[in-house]
């Protein structure tokens, strides 16, 4: 590839050499051809031609000027912005639930900032900025209506397919086309002892089967297997009838029988091969009939009669042009309509709108949504045990447990120690069972007498709460070390072996039945209301780490709970033996069987309750519905598995570990204890406990204590419970938990039956745990003291040390020792365990509430948040960000506002790792500035501006510097959002775009822009991702201040960072200013910003009487300002290396490829109008004509691995190939018209092989040598003179004249096409009255050009190119003697392509081109009808020229003729 800088000259008016600047070219191509000229010896000689500064018009002001000419226009809508091009748009935030998740009284009762923050997050609604045209504003792969493609491409039946055999030539490419179909070893019978075939007759051959590139299949068969070699024979299928099987002469033979009723007797060497062989050429042979078929029906609709032509195509003579004529002016409108009639747009064809292009695609931005891990449902069946009885009295009823059990389920992760979801508790028991226990026993949960049916939570009738049997549980990170254990507990009655043991029997189960019943109906009478540990079970959940779920997998036996190993520490040493079998059968086994199995769900799983009891969308309120809860899962504490919150959830859970009573000695009996802990909120004599922790199945949803397990005779007794809290939404210092421990009496003597409720429960103790510590929830395990007694105001007692305390006396057991270990773990979306964050909100707070702010002291609180966890960011994220821009928009110190910016800068990069969609989200969905008050606060986008401006000038924290290029997104679109929502909220949009922001707010605008600039063209080698994020970030924070601010303004932002480039630049830097001019262009009010309209002198009353420019002039490059742009760099890119041209290109092609599917301007007008901006291209590639001049090669793109891809082939630089743009001057026509340019329509001209010359003929002459006729009246060296006269005129400076790669090429005149088909009658006949002579050939050559570079090849062609099977070689086809006498196009040859063509021609828009049959039909239905369509479009150019210039044609074809009766 030549990298090499030459000396350019794109026009006139558009470059300006600076002398003394020289520059040395960058590095060269490092493989060059023998005999090339390297570009860098040519770089020393020449000067550097730098692009000429335009200023842009300004804008505003001219719509003022013009406001007449503008609102008389027809097409004004192409002018003007539409009115309310954007506004604020609130959406209704949706969640899950059928109501809020906030309680009702929560805003009312918040006091902390957080927490109100926080409810203010979850209760808001969306607010975005929509613009009414956004889906405009992007590629055209993007356009809302799509492209309007056709259902199906019209079939074209070109020659070159039709006669196959008509250029032997041709035809023997064809062979090199197929690929193997079928190949191996069988015998072939003597094909001259067709007499009689004997055993012996047979010989061993190679076969291969192939596809000739007419679609016929041949079978050649060789000696060996080196099928590179002349075959020894072959046999061509298209004459074959049929295969059969023939096993009388061999095993496993078949027959081919073929036209002249020989036949071919081949063999395999297994029945397999033979069947398959037979398979195989039975469908050739099937599908080479139907295609026959198909031609013939096909010939039988196109055989029309003389008889039914119309009357005027059997005229072969016309008695004069008047006559012509005058039969033409009586049917001109018929005859456009027809011409038009079903015609293409040529950009629907083009490669680049069939294949999809992901790249410039932007991610869809959803709002913020509760998510989850893998979900799963739990069906809890049944719970049965071997000792089984009837339970009533009467002994009438169902035979069931002997005794009530109750079963918690809950996720271990063994492989991180983790418990990860919460506790599930079912209740299995038969109603028979439940009635064994006494209505009392709802004590234990703190219930009351009311029934639960009366009472509704949250819309849900408590009674369908009571008793769940199905759970949804969530794993964010699934994997095989996932466990769903189930613990077993039942009434208390003793120890856990006692009471396990009649249940591990087998024998006399009758008897023990009736024994533990016996037992168990007087335990529940009397201890109802308290469990003990009894069993204990476990399954696996998944099968991989893809969320699998593990159907088959059944819960292990039923293990007896051991009362030394009940901690869910030991719970993890058990399971992580759970796959030994070896070490779990020596556990004791109760026998018993748990049914629960686990499902896959739905989405829209019905009739759901969240954690917090609030049923979830599609609840069925049906007193027969199965309620389905779903239990909440414990997140690791990772940034990346953490999401924002959206809902709001207050939960607390409190696990009992262990209390050491072993060394008390303040009470007699303490063995048989339970805990029993209550939420108050209040120390005082009066204060009850707060109705807010869960309850179990069976009592009521919140109770106001809660008990846990007993172990019997235990003096440190350690417990597994789980209680669950609804903590307050307001928390203070008063707020606590308060255990009771009691001593549990298991006596169960007939004499004990009559003892009181006291003497059950004995109080050996109580401690307390306040929920806040330094403003914070506590969390984690703590260890705390146990008092003997509970005196009023004990919160307030406080050890000072050295004997002496504050507060009342307590008696403490153990000598205060810390003998009770508790855990607690907060789930909380208005609370945040992270003291940085607290303390920041807590400091906000203060400034809010009137006191003295201190810039320093805020400053400090905002470093800290640097240190803030990554977790509790990510959950917090919006309410941090919403408090964060307001700090900023009220900092009274630069430094403040600065440091609000770093943290920003923080938070956004450590969002960036796969979080990235969180920012995006809150942008477009929650950001919103306060309203603003010009005496309390600045907007925030001032603010954010200077401060941004702070940190790019800053050169010793580069680190900051270097994230907030590398996440400038995030904060231009903060500051687009501010600006679009200071412009509504303040009404400001109906004022003049000058004066909707102050001068000072452009001034730092402009800074910014100018501070962003030398980072992109700095740093792009050595931050190449950060230049190229800011960079693209730039574009289209300028790109959408177009629908806000001056547009003129914009357009000198623009030509500022434009200037930051030069000629000869990095290929990076090409890639970015062109990356830039992509996404500014695809404004979605492109057009009105170019203005296309009228700028002449004076006042131009029409259209038609404007001046064209179909150059880039200064006037042009100024009023059209983007468009001139872009094509001025375009223009300058065509000078640079191979990669630079073809990004240019393919903007500019995009770009156009976008204003075609615009279905905004799809009337013809509106195209025309548009095709004037691109009037210039002309002038473009007149300039380049040398080098698109390329005819020999092929018409579509080379497999780019195949041979001569190396960077484009240099011409030797003479001064006649040497040649700038010549002056457009003069009206003459040049009367020397390229009869090669009807010779290629009509056909006529030579072949492309024969007349054409030689690509090495064509690199190495005058590319225009050979389209010029001998006669002509102007010859080659007077053009070349005529344009070296130009040339000196420009300065002296030399233009590449290498040629260009076939796809810029083709893309270039696709887009001159599009113009020519675009634009009016009237602006194409202008042009040809003010091109020069040159300028006229110049254009003719280009029109066959066109012709030559889109010319229709053939299927065969393109499936060889397909395959990239390299330049073709002409080799005769050597005939098999089986040839057919007669092979003209009715044969089966010809009948293949048919069948070819009749494949399903559907216009496929994400085709990816492969070598299968379909995708050479696809590529070869779309080049014919590209073929079509350009011919179509070069004759209406010619008719309307003939039409236009018939008097001068005339003239010339009189003097030609003249000439010639003298000659002769």
């Amino acid at each position: 590839m030549m990298q090499g800088r030459v000396n350019r000259l794109f026009k006139k008016d558009l470059y300006v050499v600076e002398s003394g600047q020289r520059w040395k070219a960058a590095a060269c191509e490092p493989e060059l051809d023998v005999g090339q000229t390297s570009l860098c010896e040519i770089t020393d000689k020449t000067l550097d031609a730098k692009p000429k500064d335009i200023e842009p018009i300004d804008y505003e002001n001219v719509l003022l000027q013009k406001k007449a000419q503008i609102i008389s226009d027809p097409l004004r809508d192409m002018l003007l912005f539409p009115n309310e091009d954007f506004q604020i748009k609130t959406l209704k935030r949706h969640g899950r639930t059928l109501c809020s998740t906030v309680p009702e009284n929560a805003r009312r009762e918040a006091q902390s900032l957080l927490v109100t923050e926080c409810i203010k997050t979850y209760n808001s609604d969306w607010h975005l900025i929509h613009y009414r045209y956004e889906d405009y504003s992007g590629d055209f792969r993007k356009l809302p209506n799509k492209a309007p493609r056709p259902e199906k491409l019209p079939l074209h039946v070109f020659e070159v397919d039709e006669d196959v055999d008509k250029d032997e030539d041709t035809a023997s490419l064809g062979s090199q086309k197929g690929g193997i179909t079928k190949q191996g070893w069988l015998y072939k019978g003597n094909m001259n002892s067709a007499i009689s075939v004997t055993m012996r007759s047979f010989k061993r051959r190679f076969f291969h089967l192939t596809q000739l590139g007419d679609g016929s299949y041949i079978l050649n068969f060789y000696k060996d297997e080196k099928i590179s070699k002349e075959p020894k024979g072959s046999i061509f299928l298209d004459s074959c009838m049929g295969v059969v099987q023939n096993t009388k002469i061999r095993r496993y033979a078949f027959e081919l029988k073929m036209q002249d009723k020989s036949s071919y007797l081949l063999a395999a060497d297994s029945d397999l091969e033979m069947e398959e062989w037979i398979g195989s050429l039975n469908k050739i042979l099937q599908s080479t009939f139907e295609a026959a078929m198909q031609e013939k029906r096909n010939g039988d609709l196109l055989e029309i009669s003389d008889d039914e032509l119309p009357n005027q195509g059997k005229t072969e003579h016309v008695s004069s042009w008047e006559s012509l004529n005058s039969e033409l002016a009586k049917s001109t409108r018929e005859i456009e309509a027809k011409k038009n009639e079903g015609r293409l747009k040529l950009f629907i064809l083009d490669a680049d709108t069939q294949k999809l292009d992901f790249s410039n695609i932007e991610p869809d931005v959803k709002p913020f949504e509760e998510k989850f891990g893998m979900r799963f449902l739990v069906r809890c069946n049944d719970l049965f045990f071997n000792l089984q009885s009837c339970v009533a009295e009467n002994e009438e009823g169902p035979t069931t447990n002997v005794e009530p059990f109750f079963v918690t389920l809950a996720l271990f992760d063994i492989k991180d120690n983790r418990k990860i979801s919460a506790d599930f508790h079912v209740d299995l028991n038969h109603p028979s069972v439940r009635h064994m226990l006494p209505n009392s026993a709802a004590v234990m949960n703190g219930g009351e007498v009311l029934p639960s049916s009366q009472k509704l939570i949250n819309g849900v009738p408590e009674s369908l709460l009571q008793y769940p049997k199905q759970g949804i549980f969530s794993v964010s990170c699934p994997h095989q070390d996932i466990f769903l254990v189930a613990r077993v507990e039942k009434v208390l009655q003793g120890g856990i072996t006692q009471c396990a043991e009649p249940y591990m029997k087998s024998s006399d189960s009758a008897k023990v039945a009736q024994k533990v019943l016996k037992n168990a109906k007087q335990a529940c009478v009397r201890l109802g209301q308290y469990r003990m540990p009894f069993a204990w079970a476990a399954r696996p959940v998944f099968k991989d780490t893809q969320g699998t779920l593990d159907k088959n997998a059944r819960f292990s036996p039923l293990y007896r709970q051991d009362s030394n190993r009940l901690s869910n520490e030991d719970l993890f040493k058990l399971l992580m033996d759970f796959r030994k079998p070896e070490k779990m059968s020596k556990l004791p086994v109760i026998l018993g069987n748990l049914d629960i199995s686990i499902d896959n769900m739905t989405p829209d799983f019905p009739s759901c309750v969240n954690s917090s009891y609030i049923p979830v969308k599609h609840f069925e309120s049906s007193s027969k519905v199965l309620v389905t809860h779903e239990v909440e899962e414990f997140f690791p504490c990772i940034a990346k598995l953490s999401q924002p919150f959206t809902i709001y959830n207050n939960h607390f859970y409190v696990y009992p570990k262990h209390l050491k009573y072993d060394s008390q000695k303040s009470f007699a009996k303490a063995r048989n204890i339970a805990v029993c802990m209550e939420f108050r909120e209040s120390d005082e004599e009066d204060s009850q406990p707060l109705r807010c922790i869960y309850g179990r199945p069976g009592g009521p949803v919140f109770t106001k204590w809660a008990f846990t397990m007993v172990l019997h005779h235990h003096h440190n007794p350690e417990f597994y419970d789980e209680i669950k809290v609804e903590l307050p939404t307001q928390l203070h210092e008063k707020h606590h938990l308060l255990f009771t421990f009691y001593h549990i009496s298991c006596d169960n003597s007939s004499k004990g039956t009559t003892k009181k409720k006291e003497t059950i429960e004995s109080q050996v103790g109580y401690a307390w745990l306040p929920i806040l510590k330094d403003g914070r929830v506590v969390t984690n395990e703590n260890q705390i003291a146990v008092s003997a007694n509970l005196p009023v105001g004990y919160l307030s007692y406080q050890e000072l040390g050295m004997g002496k305390h504050t507060g009342p006396e307590i008696k403490w057991v153990d000598g205060a020792k810390h003998i009770f270990k508790v855990a607690t773990h907060l789930v909380s979306t208005v609370y945040t365990q992270d003291q940085h964050l607290n303390n920041f909100f807590q400091y906000c707070q203060k400034c809010d509430s009137g006191a003295q702010a201190s810039g320093s002291e805020l400053v400090k609180f905002l470093k800290s948040l640097h240190a803030m966890e990554g977790h509790v960011m990510i959950n917090f994220l919006p309410t941090i960000l919403n408090q964060l821009f307001r700090v900023l928009a009220r900092a009274t110190h630069e430094d403040v506002a600065v440091n609000v910016t770093r943290v920003l800068v923080h938070i956004v990069s450590q969002c960036h790792e796969g979080l990235e969609h969180y920012l995006r989200s809150y942008i477009k969905f929650v950001f919103k500035t306060e309203p603003w008050n010009s005496s309390k606060c600045k907007t925030v986008h001032e603010e954010l501006t200077k401060s941004m401006t702070v940190l790019l000038k800053t050169t010793a924290d580069f680190l900051t510097c270097n994230k907030l290029l590398k996440y400038s997104w995030f904060f231009l679109e903060a500051l687009i959002k501010s600006m679009a929502q200071h412009l509504i909220e303040t009404s400001k949009l109906k004022l003049f775009r000058n004066q909707r922001f102050p001068a000072s707010y452009q001034h730092t605008v402009e800074t910014l822009v100018n501070l962003l600039m030398p980072h992109v063209t700095q740093k792009y080698k050595d931050k190449p991702e950060e230049a190229r994020n800011a960079n693209h970030s730039l574009a289209v924070f300028i790109k959408r201040c177009f629908s806000l601010m001056d547009r003129g303004f914009v357009f000198k932002q623009i030509n500022n960072y434009i200037k930051w480039f030069s000629p000869g630049n990095p290929k990076t830097l090409f890639e970015l200013k062109f990356e830039f001019l992509r996404v500014i262009c695809n404004h979605e009010h492109f057009i009105p910003l170019n203005l296309p309209m009228p700028f002449g002198k004076g006042r131009v009353q029409r259209y038609q009487d404007l001046q064209l420019e179909f150059t880039l002039s200064d006037d042009f490059c100024k009023n059209h300002f983007l468009v001139g742009l872009l094509l001025r760099e375009v223009g300058s890119a065509l000078q640079e290396y191979r990669d630079v041209r073809q990004i240019a290109i393919s903007v500019l092609k995009s770009l156009m490829i976008k204003h075609t599917f615009d279905n905004r301007y799809m009337a013809k007008s509106q195209q025309a109008r548009i095709a004037t901006l691109y009037l210039p291209l002309f002038g473009l590639l007149l300039d380049n004509v040398q080098r698109i001049n390329v005819k020999d090669c092929s018409p579509f793109p080379i497999n780019p691995s195949s041979n001569g891809r190396k960077e484009d082939l240099l011409h030797t630089l003479q001064p006649g190939t040497a040649s700038t743009t010549p002056q457009r001057s003069g009206n003459m026509l040049d009367s020397s018209i390229h009869r090669d340019v009807f010779g290629v329509i009509s056909g006529t001209a030579s072949a492309p092989g024969s007349s054409t010359p030689s690509i090495n003929a064509v690199r190495h002459a005058d590319s225009r040598g050979s389209l010029i006729s001998t006669d002509s009246s102007t010859s080659l060296l007077e053009r070349n003179a005529e344009k070296s006269n130009s040339l000196d005129k420009n300065h002296g400076c030399v233009m590449r004249c290498d040629k260009l790669e076939q796809s810029e090429i083709r893309s270039l005149l696709m887009c001159f096409l599009h113009v020519l088909k675009s634009m009016s009658d009237d602006a194409l006949i202008t042009y040809w009255n003010k091109a020069s002579n040159a300028e006229m050939m110049d254009f003719f050559t280009i029109l066959e050009v066109c012709l030559h570079q889109f010319r229709y090849m053939g299927k065969r062609y393109i499936a060889r190119n397909q395959e990239g099977l390299g330049p073709m070689t002409f080799t005769h086809e050597k005939r098999a003697q089986t040839l057919p006498v007669s092979r003209n196009r009715a044969g089966m040859m010809h009948a293949r392509l048919q069948q070819l063509s009749s494949l399903d021609n559907s216009y496929t828009f994400n085709h990816s081109y492969g070598h299968s049959d379909a995708d050479v039909i696809h590529q070869s239905l779309l080049e014919a009808n590209i073929a079509t369509e350009v011919c179509l479009t070069v004759l209406d150019i010619m008719s309307l020229f003939t039409h236009v210039f018939k008097s001068k044609i005339e003239v010339w074809r009189s003097s030609r003729q003249a000439r010639i009766e003298r000659v002769m």
